[in-house]
């Protein structure tokens, strides 16, 4: 009996290796379909992450730098007024970069508004005894940077505040 029944369980196996069915196909395709789409999405959505990070990366950047300029040019080339001064600007920046299988470029621009505060805030006085009237001196300028930009439709801004001397 056990001979028997081995020798149906071999026929049954010799007839089962025809390969694969197109049912067994289909779903593989599909489940492999849905997997390049996950992978696809997941890719596009650490892509819009990378820009939204190295945006902002950028205005500090920017920000930066125009403080630094300032700082550079001393408060002698600033206006002594007793006004707000403001200055219009725009910048940008560029990176390239290949996170996954498509190689990107993202370039960001920037709108700038530079701010100077008026003299009153950092004045010195000082009287002498060969002036009638005390010498007011500015020893510095409140300076505020404000970098805005925008991604898909939406504004998005920063403000870094210095002293210029």
């Amino acid at each position: 009996m056990w001979c028997k029944s081995k020798k149906i369980l071999n026929a049954n196996f010799k007839n089962s290796k025809s390969g694969f069915g197109i049912a067994e196909i289909l779903v593989a395709a599909a489940v492999l379909g849905f997997m390049l789409v996950a992978l696809n999405h997941m890719q596009s959505s650490n892509r819009d992450s990378l820009w939204r990070i190295r945006a902002r990366d950028g205005a500090n950047m920017v920000a930066q730098e125009i403080l630094d300029s300032l700082n550079a040019v001393g408060i002698a080339a600033l206006s002594n007024n007793n006004t707000n001064r403001t200055i219009n600007l725009s910048r940008s920046r560029e990176w390239k970069g290949q996170p996954g299988l498509l190689e990107y470029t993202i370039r960001v621009d920037y709108d700038v508004t530079v701010t100077l505060s008026d003299d009153v805030m950092f004045q010195s006085e000082s009287s002498s005894n060969y002036l009638d009237a005390p010498v007011k001196h500015v020893y510095a300028k409140n300076a505020t940077v404000d970098v805005s930009w925008t991604n898909k439709g939406s504004t998005h801004s920063i403000s870094v505040s210095g002293v210029v001397r």
